[in-house]
């Protein structure tokens, strides 16, 4: 088993009409064992960026822990929030810098830039990036959430029609993936608001 499957997990990102989508699974493991069923996975770093950190749970929790104190420092000296392209740009660099121990982490970031178009991108575990302009996915269930984020994505969706085509292709994916699933936590963000919501999926 490779360690990056060691505790399971499943991120999505997806992007709408000026806004963005980003969901995860709920549950961490250890290996087939479940040790929670309320693990957090999805980060707010401000109002307009969020990231989904799949891999190794530590790791998740230090390397999310150091982007926070480093965008705080970048507040202080440019008083003002990263754009989400810089924000790539910092993820990137940051676990480039550990190539040779890397951070055991796939970051998934999503945001809305100026002109409040979605940025959403993806990287590997030594900082190597992926844009695209309809989905991102990472984690355990990447296979499968390829699939069904492939048949059910259509450009430029409302917030709603958004929710609920994330929140269908994560829990469809999920329950074909036995190190993730438990339920899903799902944020939508526009230009104006946040909504926050967590989903009841299949419980074995």
């Amino acid at each position: 088993m490779s360690i990056f499957e060691y505790n399971g997990s499943a991120v999505v990102a997806m992007v709408g009409k000026n806004c963005f989508a980003i969901a995860s699974d709920r549950r961490l493991g250890v290996q087939l064992q479940t040790i929670a069923t309320d693990f957090q996975r999805i980060s707010k770093i401000h109002d307009r960026v969020f990231i989904g950190l799949s891999g190794l749970a530590t790791d998740v929790q230090t390397l999310y822990q150091r982007l926070v104190f480093r965008h705080k420092l970048y507040q202080l000296r440019e008083e003002r929030d990263m754009k989400p392209e810089t924000f790539a740009s910092l993820v990137s660099a940051i676990l480039y810098e550990k190539r040779f121990g890397p951070y055991l982490c796939q970051p998934v970031i999503a945001g809305l830039g100026e002109d409040d178009k979605p940025f959403i991108c993806t990287m590997d575990s030594i900082g190597a990036k992926e844009l695209a302009k309809d989905f991102v996915v990472s984690g355990t269930a990447s296979e499968s959430l390829y699939g069904a984020c492939e048949a059910m994505y259509k450009p430029d969706m409302e917030a709603e029609e958004l929710f609920e085509t994330i929140s269908q292709a994560l829990l469809s994916s999920v329950d074909r993936d036995c190190l993730s699933g438990w339920g899903g936590h799902v944020y939508v963000v526009t230009p104006t608001e946040i909504k926050e919501r967590i989903l009841k999926g299949r419980m074995d």
